[in-house]
């Protein structure tokens, strides 16, 4: 009998099985190893974004921040770990890992009911702080998964229509950890436009605080104004607002316009263009080569940013319709210094209702002068005049309100008018860089994580071990022959 079962293990049929046996048996051992190597990546590696959208991605701006992080951040988490939304758990896991300054604390509301009292908050909150600076800012569940409220309104539910993880996470970050705060002042009494709900969020995430002002009722510019903001004017200024806006400017001032439609003459803000190298073209601009759809009041302009205006567009497609030309001219002193961004094609022309004029057009545009402390020795005007002693005043002027405009900018979400439009809001501030991210869309089939266990990896690895060993054992065993 034993004889009999040593001749069963010599015949071909149980070497091949043997074979067979081992090297199933090899491969699931290299499998297991390969797994628990894998276990010890870190969860920015170990996570793999199968989403449609890439909601899980962190963009290049948001690992700036976290790799120039020099402060220990907190995320106090108060919810329910097992309850909580896969796809928000599944963000902060992989958020939370780039970096070695941030902390993550889960606190269930159900077991310590009283430490939302203590915090001041509701629970599935999270609450970033920083001990250093001693700031917090609190993050609501529904600040990341952002419903859409219109779709309530007309059918009675709602659902999560965005993923904010990111743009919240980022913006809480550089919030608590800075120590500045800059103010937008916006115009009002001229028929200005409204910021839209997209670019109040931005300046928010930016921590950027707005407040309006009337310049005809206060005259004079607020003195904690870091940059004022006029949203494309319908009405000219007056005499007192121009004077007021060309004193500002010459004592190092910050002025942000954009330009909208008048049924009238605006020969004061014409003038506060002019002496800063611009003047505006008569009627609309038709761009006959870089046009949406052969819609030649359309435009895409030609995007010739640099440094911080440049700063993470990467498609620059940016689309502006009915938009008013600008021509550089010579500014009124040699010290100012006009640079435009935005431009037509040289195959545009200036349209009016008599003429049409050919040429290529300043779409935006900055004009900069740096001014001595002699020059700005009124220092009511300027936060920041009595403490440096050269300063740069500055003059920025987009000829479209459509650059901002809601319809748009909500509308063809892959465009980058809002990315151009914030780095020329932010390019104002010395110590301000544009950290604002846009929401994502979850209009999308598959909003799920893989992560890299032992399913990822049998398929990534499996199958090709599988088809290499059988290949070698089969070459050794004819090698053996």
């Amino acid at each position: 009998m034993l004889e009999k079962i040593k001749k069963s293990f010599r015949s071909a049929s149980s070497k091949n099985g043997s074979y067979s046996v081992g090297m199933i048996a090899l491969v699931i051992c290299m499998v297991i190893v390969v797994n628990l190597i894998a276990g010890q990546l870190p969860e920015s590696v170990k996570s793999i974004d199968i989403s449609d959208n890439n909601i899980y991605g962190v963009s290049k701006t948001s690992k700036k921040v976290l790799n120039k992080l020099d402060k220990k951040v907190t995320f106090k988490i108060y919810a329910e770990k097992d309850s909580t939304d896969t796809r928000i758990k599944s963000f902060i896991k992989k958020y939370t890992a780039l970096s070695d300054k941030i902390s993550v604390k889960w606190i269930d509301p159900v077991l310590h009911p009283a430490a939302l009292t203590k915090a001041g908050v509701d629970k599935n909150t999270i609450v970033i702080s920083c001990k250093d600076t001693g700031k917090t800012k609190s993050v609501s569940f529904d600040d990341i998964l952002v419903s859409d409220s219109y779709s309530y309104y007309t059918t009675g539910s709602s659902s999560a229509s965005e993923f904010d993880g990111e743009g919240q996470f980022t913006s809480a970050i550089n919030s608590v950890t800075s120590e500045q705060t800059e103010k937008i002042y916006y115009t009002t009494g001229h028929g200005e436009a409204t910021f839209s709900d997209s670019v109040t969020k931005l300046f928010s995430k930016n921590n950027l605080t707005t407040d309006e002002v009337n310049l005809m009722m206060t005259g004079k510019i607020p003195d904690d104004c870091d940059l004022l903001f006029m949203d494309a004017p319908s009405k000219d200024i007056s005499d007192d607002e121009k004077t007021l806006l060309l004193n500002y400017l010459k004592k190092g001032g910050k002025v942000f316009i954009i330009l909208g439609d008048s049924e009238d003459e605006t020969p004061n803000l014409d003038e506060v263009l002019k002496e800063y190298g611009m003047q505006e073209a008569d009627g609309y601009i038709a761009d006959m080569q870089r046009s949406y759809q052969g819609n030649y009041y359309y435009i895409f302009p030609e995007i010739t940013a640099t440094d911080d205006l440049a700063n993470n567009l990467e498609s620059e497609m940016v689309l502006m319709i009915n938009a008013h030309g600008l021509i550089t001219t010579d500014p009124a002193r040699d010290t100012i210094t006009t640079t435009a961004f935005m431009q037509t094609s040289d195959n545009s022309y200036a349209v009016t209702e008599d003429k049409q004029e050919e040429g290529t057009y300043t779409l935006g545009a900055v004009a900069t002068e740096q001014i001595t402390s002699d020059d700005s020795s009124d220092s009511s005007s300027s936060k920041d005049s009595s403490s440096d002693a050269t300063k740069t005043s500055r003059l920025t002027v987009i000829s479209s309100e459509s650059m901002i405009d809601s319809q748009i900018t909500d509308t063809y979400t892959t465009l980058e008018n809002l990315d151009l439009f914030m780095n020329a809001v932010t390019a104002n501030f010395d110590k301000t860089k544009n950290v604002a991210i846009k929401a994502k869309s979850l209009e999308v089939s598959n909003n799920t994580m893989q992560h890299a266990g032992i399913i990822s990896i049998l398929t990534i690895f499996g199958i090709p071990l599988v088809i290499l060993i059988y290949g070698f054992m089969r070459w050794w065993k004819r090698r053996k022959a």
